[in-house]
């Protein structure tokens, strides 16, 4: 019996000071950026960092990249999101280490929420793009078609940059759409290695396309352009008001991911225990760093202080160090200047008359941008701490009288991207839920499910549109009603001549 022999895989090499257009790598002069490695604060790569310069080019890429995707058929697009997921199968572990390096997430989750996340949501987005209504009669006998929208201008943010890049990737790649993308300034590395996976996959060139520089000045120029036809971003607040009043005045869509102060309502009748255990992990996953943490415990008033102590516990137990190692549960904060914002949220809080009752600590490390995991107790609902994002490992609890005051006190925030519920009966936890004024609502501690497709996104000021999913997939299309269109009507042989890049037609 012959035995087989895996495949050998071949490591793929970032070329430094380049960027990524219709279909290469391309060295570029002029300005540069160092990428640092969080938990070192060694320089790891070299990056461009280019500016209005590059905007001609790119766009034009993207153009032709689009007539040509825009007109292949579903079935090849839907496997073209399959190959992309292969390709990062293969490079699992070269891109989990690039993203440890860059944002300081332990390796751990950096193959879980960096590798094995995304590959999930390509393989569903390609499963959901062949089922997609790409061309059905409505009621009145039309025909409702949905198209690729245009040039996509993608600007991810650095926490989840993989998982980020692919959420708006895959839907785009699957409506038919091209793309460019503008990474972090911080996290470039992985946007270059995720163009390199596309190339790897067989993407045809200008489909998919990254630059990397300054959001201020490459970000801007990009934004400026209106060379594209939707803009999808993930970001703060301000930046988001921005893009979004460039994108209305030029008229074109915009998807925006903005902040969060997400609360956790644990309700009288759960287990304390648990739920605060629990909280408290979901809230210092990649060090806090993430828009949807559950950043607000909200608990029966007469169980602060033991909610306090239970988190307290559990934020001393993280062993805080080198993201590299599997024993490692929290690495550093992203930079100097994240870390500083946090340190100064936990001042102004003490300051406020709220009680650190542990972390904080920023002396304990030679080297590196690490803070320990903080709980804050006794601070007021309007305090600084209680109502803006901190983007760091900090749990603020605080305290309502009843059930209705819970709801209120979760809602009394600008922001609605994400919550949860904590009870002993289901059927309560679930009515709660839907008086929370949130885009997402978890019951008892659930997290993203295997199938990654329920809608992501946010009331208020966490923005607008949806990520992941079939809704996901709308944000990405136009849609054409054909009145008195005759070609459904006329015979599997009619049926074949309908727009191939809408795919197969579907009768309602």
């Amino acid at each position: 019996m012959t035995a087989t022999m895996p495949q050998r895989v071949t490591a793929i090499t970032l070329p430094e000071r380049s960027v990524f257009i219709d279909g290469s790598f391309r060295e570029v002069d002029g300005a540069t950026a160092a990428v640092v490695n969080p938990a070192t604060e060694e320089t790891i790569a070299t990056v461009a960092s280019v500016g209005a310069e590059i905007v001609e080019s790119v766009l034009a890429a993207a153009r032709r990249g689009f007539e040509t995707w825009s007109r292949t058929s579903v079935s090849d697009r839907a496997d073209a999101l399959d190959r992309i997921a292969d390709a990062m199968e293969r490079h699992g572990a070269e891109l989990a280490a690039i993203a440890t390096s860059e944002i300081g997430m332990p390796i751990r989750d950096a193959r879980a929420g960096q590798v094995d996340l995304p590959v999930r949501v390509l393989r569903s987005t390609a499963a959901i793009a062949r089922e997609y209504p790409w061309d059905r009669r409505d009621g009145a006998g039309s025909s409702i078609v949905r198209e690729a929208a245009g040039v996509v201008l993608a600007i991810t943010p650095w926490n989840f940059p993989v998982h980020q890049i692919i959420t708006k990737l895959a839907p785009a790649l699957a409506a038919g759409c091209s793309i460019i993308l503008k990474p972090a300034e911080l996290t470039p590395l992985t946007a270059l290695f995720v163009a390199a996976l596309c190339d790897e996959a067989g993407i045809p060139r200008g489909v998919v396309n990254v630059v990397t520089g300054r959001g201020s000045v490459l970000g801007e120029a990009l934004l400026q352009s209106r060379g594209y036809e939707v803009v999808t971003f993930t970001g703060s607040l301000a930046v988001g008001r921005h893009i979004g009043a460039v994108a209305g005045d030029a008229i074109v869509r915009a998807t925006l991911e903005l902040g969060g102060k997400s609360p956790a309502i644990v309700l009288a009748d759960a287990d304390l225990q648990t739920a605060v255990e629990t909280t408290v992990r979901n809230c210092f996953v990649n060090a806090g760093q993430k828009c949807n943490a559950p950043t607000r415990l909200l608990v029966p008033r007469e169980r602060t202080d033991e909610a306090a102590q239970i988190a307290a516990r559990v934020a001393e137990s993280y062993v805080i160090g080198d993201p590299t190692k599997e024993s490692t549960t929290m690495g550093p904060m992203v930079s100097a200047a994240q870390r500083d914002i946090v340190s100064g949220f936990l001042g102004d809080a003490a300051e406020q008359g709220a009680r650190i009752v542990t972390g904080g600590e920023r002396d304990r490390w030679n080297r590196g941008f690490f803070i320990s995991p903080a709980i804050v107790s006794n601070a007021s609902r309007d305090s600084r701490i209680a109502v803006d994002e901190v983007f760091g490992p900090v749990l603020t609890v605080l305290g309502y009288d009843g059930e209705a005051d819970a709801v209120t006190l979760a809602n009394d925030s600008e922001y609605g991207l994400s919550a949860e519920v904590w009870s002993a009966d289901p059927g309560k936890a679930s009515a709660v839920a839907r008086q929370i004024r949130a885009g997402q609502v978890r019951i008892n501690g659930v997290r993203t499910p295997a199938l990654p497709v329920s809608p992501f996104g946010g009331y208020k000021r966490s923005g607008l549109g949806r990520e992941l999913g079939v809704f996901a997939l709308d944000e990405f299309v136009e849609i054409k009603a054909v009145l008195g269109d005759p070609i459904l009507d006329a015979g599997t042989g009619a049926d074949a001549a309908v727009n191939v890049a809408s795919g197969p037609v579907v009768r309602a």
